[in-house]
């Protein structure tokens, strides 16, 4: 019967180092998947929300286009509404003097009302904020917070490993007879 002797000569610590590597994969494994997970949670769980807007003022109707004051908000949608000329309250713009798409108002090159100030009446829906959204907005800022720590758990691995270390070559000192046995 064979009786297998364990020889890990020169790689003290090294056990504890690997572990403490796979720890660190492993938790920044972790914090990604919950970070997604909780993003896509939070991104399910918004309120839709419509919302009437009267006599929004667009300065100026250009070619260029200008957004509307809600283009920003969450997954906003703008439908199509009345545009009127500012400077004659009672003349409605025809649509073929304008496009509204995704909350931006262009004008026509042709329009005699390019340049114009005009107003606008339309309805946005958007997803607004609820407390299930702010809850998981803040659990999913916690968790990915978690990787600010890897740089404390790298040093605290490598101040055991050197104690390790530390630690063998003392005691293989001792073992080997070179530290004579004088006493003060």
């Amino acid at each position: 019967m064979k009786t297998s002797v364990k020889n890990d000569k020169g790689v003290a610590g090294l056990t504890i180092l690997l572990s403490l590597v796979t720890m660190l994969f492993v938790i920044g494994l972790l914090v990604t998947i919950f970070s997604l997970m909780g993003g896509e949670m939070r991104d399910a769980t918004y309120t839709s929300t419509a919302v009437d807007i009267e006599n929004e003022t667009i300065t100026g109707l250009a070619v260029a286009g200008d957004d509307f004051s809600v283009v920003d908000y969450q997954d906003v949608v703008c439908t199509d509404g009345v545009v009127w000329n500012m400077s004659d309250n009672t003349v409605i713009l025809a649509t073929g003097n304008y496009t509204i798409a995704d909350c931006n108002i262009v004008g026509i090159l042709a329009s005699p009302f390019l340049t114009f100030d005009v107003g606008v009446n339309y309805t946005y829906t958007y997803g607004a904020d609820n407390t299930a959204t702010n809850v998981m907005n803040d659990t999913t800022v916690g968790i990915s917070s978690v990787t600010d720590w890897f740089p404390i758990f790298v040093v605290i691995g490598a101040m055991v490993v050197l104690i390790l270390l530390t630690v063998i070559i003392i005691s293989s000192i001792r073992g080997s007879g070179l530290m004579g046995g004088a006493t003060a």
